[in-house]
């Protein structure tokens, strides 16, 4: 679940899917209750559409169509990542469940993607990772103009600000989840450090304000864990 938009080499080309898939898990706590409701959201606003047609931005790893595909055979998915490894993961995995007709993945930048006209979008786990406000904005506006009016987006994202008192309370509380999970001392290290380096959360609030500038309204959330948000919008 990576994407870099006009940003600096992108640290994903390295990454090791397999790794990430089986630790995620443990590092974010509710991560599968996420997905369960971005599922559940989904079909309310899609069931009766005839095989609805989905962008997930930030697909490596496969989890969003993992979850989707096994529950909805008629849904259709274009799943774009900047990270090949990532993308590798996902295809093994997506074939492993036997739902590889269901999607197709592309090595691709949504701010590049010639495709649209599509029914939902999700964007999970990947805002923070791309530097800089601007380009924020850029990739939630390069979804926007590839959805159907009134079309939902699932998106969620680290928040907060790094330097205030409530992030330190919050991280203190969350890095302790991650050791309790079995999450080394060094990896809980490492993801504390990251922050300004490869992972560039905005407060909450400024997420919201970015929503509604790329073209999204009727925002709310549906799911918060630690300084995880996430919320639902539809393409105004």
């Amino acid at each position: 679940m990576s994407n870099n938009i006009n940003g600096p080499a992108n640290p994903w080309e390295q990454a090791d899917g397999d790794q990430y898939t089986s630790n995620i898990s443990r590092k974010i706590p509710g991560y599968q209750l996420q997905y369960e409701l971005m599922d559940t959201l989904l079909t309310a606003q899609l069931d009766r559409q005839e095989q609805p047609r989905l962008l997930v931005v930030g697909a490596g790893g496969g989890q969003e169509i993992l979850t989707l595909g096994r529950n909805h055979p008629d849904w259709r998915f274009c799943g774009l990542d900047t990270s090949a490894p990532m993308l590798k993961t996902a295809r093994q995995r997506i074939a492993a469940a036997g739902i590889t007709a269901q999607a197709e993945l592309h090595h691709a930048d949504i701010c590049s993607w010639s495709g649209g006209g599509y029914d939902a979008a999700t964007c999970m786990l990947v805002l923070h990772f791309v530097q800089g406000r601007g380009s924020k904005l850029a990739l939630l506006q390069a979804i926007a103009a590839r959805l159907k009016p009134g079309a939902p987006l699932l998106i969620s994202a680290i928040n907060g600000d790094p330097a205030s008192r409530a992030w330190q309370v919050q991280m203190a509380g969350w890095r302790l989840h991650m050791l309790r999970g079995g999450i080394g001392q060094e990896q809980g290290e490492a993801f504390t450090a990251s922050f300004g380096v490869t992972s560039h959360p905005l407060p909450a609030e400024e997420m919201e304000l970015l929503l509604e500038q790329a073209g999204f309204t009727s925002l709310s959330r549906y799911f918060g864990s630690y300084l995880i948000d996430g919320w639902v919008a539809l393409k105004r």
